[in-house]
């Protein structure tokens, strides 16, 4: 690859070995994960990406693109890795409830500008995490059970196609690659914005609650009751969580699309659990969503695995009590169902499965062998209650795209992925075709 050339095509940075913040350009969120590519290019407008699509085909480069490097997989070895940090427009149009976000928009910027008008997008857990890269991946909500996937509310995107031409992408202009974009990944184009519905919210009530891990199986009792009759307005997390340096503890996350006085009803079980140690509950403005789990805000090493399961048994909550959480960080169990389960035109598709498991280390001087095995232990024991599929978001290093999929799904991304990019121009984090 000629370095000179690739500069001389775009007009954003263009970064290789040797030189000053090329390392921490190509690094990704997940810092146990190493990215040998050739080169990054933090593009500077969409036009930038265009002309970096035209110069790698005629080169014949390879593109990986990641807008903050979550879910990066490392496979990305002799590619050009693009950063879209650099295309941050944002318009919220709340009377027709709807936003725009450019691709490197993380979710905490739209979140705070749909909060005053009492809307929110389906946002995660994270303020971080890119609205593109997020609901590419399908986009699990806080708000999915009430709404779905985020890749549901999409209502157009903004493209770069393999020869290099932008193209506006609608159910009506591309049928094909609308389904495909909603969920499927980015493996058929770049996508540049977003354009996308809000929903009303104009009472949000969440926060977490903390007991010691004695108390788990009662916690897990009150997590089960809670969710055999919950509205889709809420939404439960169950958590055994060891955090460095303190005893072993159980939580419970929520979030509850109304009023405070309905919440604390439908969450009344947990309140007789006994030895509560903390309780974050309160009404929320959306703009504070990131602040019901607090995660880092901030790159860091781990190592995930995920799983649906068929339900929560008694013997699903045996064999989670009966393991201790280290040397795992958290072993989550989230409430699923409602709108999810809802067949939808898009690639994500819906879950069957009521509930999925979520499981997080971080790796030790072993290389993470302890967090795998670990890992492996746990879902070895639920193999009789899970279904071997995984939602895409929660793919992690070493799966592959078709568990996300169902084998109808996996055969028609890659039929499209050999029609729209026979060259193998783009390589996702998780490439269909792998």
């Amino acid at each position: 690859m000629n370095i000179d050339e690739l500069r001389r095509a775009v007009r954003g940075t263009v970064l290789a070995a040797g030189d000053d913040g090329f390392e921490r350009a190509r690094r990704p969120w997940n810092l146990a994960v190493d990215q040998p590519v050739r080169a990054v290019v933090e593009a500077a407008d969409a036009a930038d990406v265009a002309a970096l699509v035209r110069h790698a085909r005629l080169a014949g480069l390879t593109i990986a693109t990641q807008p903050s490097g979550h879910g990066a997989t490392g496979d990305v070895r002799d590619t050009v890795l693009l950063r879209t940090a650099r295309l941050d427009e944002l318009d919220v149009r709340p009377a027709e409830r709807t936003a725009r976000a450019g691709a490197g928009v993380p979710w905490g910027r739209v979140l705070e500008a749909a909060s005053p008008h009492g809307l929110t997008g389906l946002a995660g857990s994270s303020p971080v995490v890119t609205v593109t890269g997020y609901t590419l991946g399908g986009g699990l909500s806080w708000f999915g059970r009430r709404h779905g996937f985020a890749s549901g509310a999409v209502r157009a995107f903004d493209v770069v196609d393999a020869e290099g031409t932008p193209a506006r992408v609608t159910a009506a202009s591309d049928p094909d690659l609308f389904w495909a974009l909603r969920g499927g990944g980015g493996d058929l184009a770049i996508v540049t914005a977003v354009e996308f519905d809000l929903f009303p919210a104009p009472h949000l009530y969440g926060g977490r609650m903390l007991w010691p891990a004695a108390q788990a199986p009662a916690v897990l009792d009150a997590f089960r009751e809670i969710t055999a009759t919950a509205p889709d307005e809420l939404t439960t997390w169950f958590e055994l969580v060891q955090y460095p340096g303190a005893e072993p503890m159980a939580a419970v996350d929520a979030a509850f699309l109304g009023e405070a006085a309905d919440a604390e009803a439908l969450l009344r079980p947990l309140d007789k659990v006994a030895g509560r140690l903390s309780d974050a509950r309160r009404a929320l403005p959306v703009a504070e969503l990131g602040a019901i789990t607090a995660e880092p805000t901030d790159p860091g090493p781990g190592r995930s695995r995920a799983e649906l399961l068929t339900g929560l048994t008694d013997e699903v909550a045996a064999a989670l009590l009966s393991r201790p959480v280290a040397p795992l960080l958290t072993v989550q169990l989230r409430h699923l169902g409602g709108a999810l389960t809802r067949p939808s035109d898009t690639a994500a598709g819906h879950l069957d499965e009521p509930f999925a498991l979520y499981m997080f280390g971080v790796p030790g001087a072993d290389g993470g062998a302890a967090v795998r095995a670990r890992q492996d232990e746990i879902a070895n024991a639920l193999v009789p209650h899970t279904t071997g599929r995984r939602p895409f978001t929660f793919l992690s290093p070493g799966d592959r795209a078709a568990s996300a999929f169902t084998a109808e799904t996996l055969a028609r991304l890659r039929t499209l992925k050999r029609s729209r990019d026979p060259r193998g121009l783009f390589r996702s984090n998780y490439p269909v075709l792998a």
